[in-house]
């Protein structure tokens, strides 16, 4: 029933008698009746981020599947196009974190954040995690794979240089590193990214670097969630991007 015809009825009913009190009474219930159930508060939601919102979570540069832009192409050889790959992904990703870096300080950021629950911590020297402001942590990270990089027994450049074998382990763990300063960018910078006007640039970068690390198994699909009691925020953009048809399952 509509609010008006609502408002009609209640309009031509009878006088009814006095006023009672709105506050029940022992004398307001019968003796084998039970009072009304007391109304449960509604359960504050914390508001969807920005980047999961319409039209931003649609923003990007490529259109499409990006499955078609990460298979092996013919006659390269899967190390190359691994090693090449990670550092367009790392020198990417390291030009739009040093674009808002100045947004992003031992004040604003004092925790690897990428959740309203999660922090992400850095195993030191003796191997403990410890906790690292976000701007310490990044530069730890960005300094590490530079220096990974630029190793060529590492990296090899060189034509008859292999790569080792231990090169598949390395490259999982660095993935593993820049997915967590993607998920802080999204957690803490997107407004930034938003204000910069290059969110299609970035979800196109983020959206790329998911399928590649699919495609190669470079990532594990826990570390893009997280845990159910701390999830990563982007990681609610690879369902959110199956859905659209952007990225496979």
């Amino acid at each position: 029933m509509s609010f008006f015809n609502s408002l009609g009825r209640s309009m031509s009913r009878t006088p009814r008698g006095p006023k009672r009190s709105p506050t029940p009474t022992s004398a307001t219930f019968q003796p084998d009746m039970p009072p009304p159930p007391v109304p449960q508060s509604p359960v504050n939601s914390a508001p969807k981020p920005l980047y999961l919102c319409s039209p931003f979570v649609e923003a990007a540069l490529v259109k499409g599947n990006f499955k078609t832009i990460v298979v092996l192409p013919k006659y390269v050889d899967i190390m190359e196009w691994v090693a090449v790959n990670v550092f367009d992904f790392y020198t990417n990703l390291n030009e739009f974190y040093g674009v808002i870096s100045e947004c992003c300080t031992q004040q604003s950021c004092p925790t690897m954040s990428a959740g309203p629950t999660l922090n992400y911590t850095w195993i030191n020297q003796d191997r403990k995690s410890v906790h690292l402001a976000a701007p310490t942590y990044i530069d730890y990270v960005m300094t590490w794979i530079q220096n990974l990089l630029d190793d060529e027994n590492v990296f090899p450049t060189k034509s008859g240089h292999d790569f080792p074998q231990s090169f598949p382990a390395t490259v999982k763990h660095v993935y593993r590193q820049l997915l967590r300063v993607f998920a802080h960018i999204y957690h803490a910078h997107y407004p930034q990214i938003l204000h910069l006007r290059s969110e299609p640039h970035f979800n196109s970068l983020f959206a790329h670097f998911l399928a590649f690390g699919r495609e190669y198994e470079l990532l594990d699909i826990k570390d893009v969630k997280g845990a159910a009691n701390s999830p990563v925020g982007a990681g609610m953009l690879w369902e959110k991007w199956r859905e659209m048809g952007i990225l496979e399952g």
